[in-house]
């Protein structure tokens, strides 16, 4: 069997985001996750601007989780994907860790400036956490000023590249973007960002090409090593779920 993957980016826990639209079909994606090698993924519902982590929201999402932890067929973790917004400066981040982890998922904006990015992932680590920051390749930002990039690992932020860029299902230039911050180690980490059945929970492929152009250095990008986090075998994340 080859490598376990930890996959810190999803959709798959139903949220009322862009992800799966229902706990059957969240179940769907993680099975072909784990089937495409991945061990440990932590869903990540996102909390936008206008779609914030109310209490009754959370609830319904900590609800759908535990319905579906033990039907995963890997070890399903819970976390959000915050999209940098003022209110968040004013809250506690605790709220929004990875499960199991010291880091908070954000994202640079896709549109616009990343001046509130900055604010937010000092605003982390000042909590004593750490900051992932997601899919900066697909970022007009970053495509625009590459320099941000580096500035953000210069932090000592972890940077997350998607599979699918490294893919090139996003276009060239965030293809080209996510291959040079990979391969100049300003990126930690590759998760697959994962939304629907035409848009899966795998990382197996761009594991693939990575290992091709990195050769061993690639593991460390998939296997959770950056985030502190290692796989289980099936058989024992398959008794975690079910607290044999």
């Amino acid at each position: 069997m080859g490598p376990r993957f930890v996959d810190c980016h999803s959709h798959v826990v139903p949220s009322g985001d862009d992800g799966a639209p229902s706990i059957d079909d969240g179940l769907a994606l993680c099975r072909s996750a784990g089937q495409h090698g991945t061990g440990v993924l932590f869903a990540t519902p996102h909390v936008w601007p206008y779609l914030t982590l109310s209490e009754d929201r959370e609830a319904e999402i900590r609800d759908a989780y535990e319905r579906m932890r033990p039907h995963a067929g890997l070890e399903l973790r819970l976390g959000f994907e915050l999209t940098p917004a003022r209110p968040l400066l004013e809250q506690d981040p605790h709220r929004y860790v990875l499960g199991g982890t010291d880091r908070v998922l954000m994202e640079v904006p896709f549109s616009g400036p990343a001046d509130l990015l900055f604010a937010l992932a000092e605003h982390v680590e000042s909590a004593g956490l750490r900051p992932v920051i997601a899919h900066p390749e697909r970022t007009e930002a970053v495509l625009d000023d590459p320099f941000i990039a580096e500035e953000l690992a210069a932090r000592g932020w972890t940077l997350q590249v998607n599979a699918t860029s490294l893919l090139g299902r996003h276009g060239h230039e965030p293809e080209e973007c996510g291959w040079s911050l990979v391969e100049r180690g300003l990126a930690g980490v590759v998760a697959s960002d994962g939304h629907r059945a035409t848009r899966p929970a795998h990382l197996d492929e761009a594991y693939e090409l990575a290992a091709v152009r990195l050769g061993e250095r690639a593991l460390s990008l998939f296997d959770g090593s950056a985030l502190g986090v290692a796989t289980q075998s099936p058989t024992a994340s398959r008794a975690a779920s079910t607290g044999a």
